[in-house]
């Protein structure tokens, strides 16, 4: 679907989806996975048919959309690069890390490139605590992360 999709189509898609999925344990989570997969995000248009699927307050959906960093509420760029920013990453140099990456991808923390190449996410715990600073390319985990090591895996 494109993604000036109107929100009359976004609603359609999405209420089919949380329909069928809206019987697994805790749907919630599979739902919006799911969304995200059909969108590459989880719009705001989403919400309503979320929480009316399931019984729930636009809130209560909006706050775990917003809680887990995995979901997103814009389309990411192509490449998605996360930093670790929890205490045993930020022990090794992942503030560094990341003010060194803004500066050579061009893009702010929490940001997507203007030319859709690259998205910079600031996490907490990618689970390599004895590897940090930790980083994730495209999915992949990066310990003991330079960032002139992400920039060449970004291929910018």
């Amino acid at each position: 679907m494109p993604l000036d999709a109107s929100t009359e189509e976004i609603d359609r898609e999405v209420r089919a989806i949380a329909l069928a999925l809206r019987g697994a344990e805790g749907p919630m989570l599979p739902i919006l996975h799911a969304i995200q997969e059909r969108f590459g995000h989880v719009p705001d248009a989403a919400l309503p048919a979320i929480a009316d699927v399931l019984n729930l307050t636009r809130a209560e959906v909006h706050g775990v959309v917003s809680f887990y960093h995995d979901f997103r509420s814009e389309p990411s760029g192509r490449v998605v690069v996360r930093v670790c920013r929890s205490e045993a990453c930020k022990s090794m140099g992942a503030d560094r890390l990341l003010a060194d990456l803004e500066a050579a991808l061009g893009v702010p923390a929490g940001s997507t490139a203007a030319d859709g190449s690259v998205t910079l996410e600031p996490v907490y715990c990618l689970g390599l605590c004895a590897c940090g600073p930790a980083a994730q390319v495209g999915g992949r985990p990066v310990g003991r992360a330079s960032a002139e090591r992400i920039v060449r895996e970004t291929g910018r």
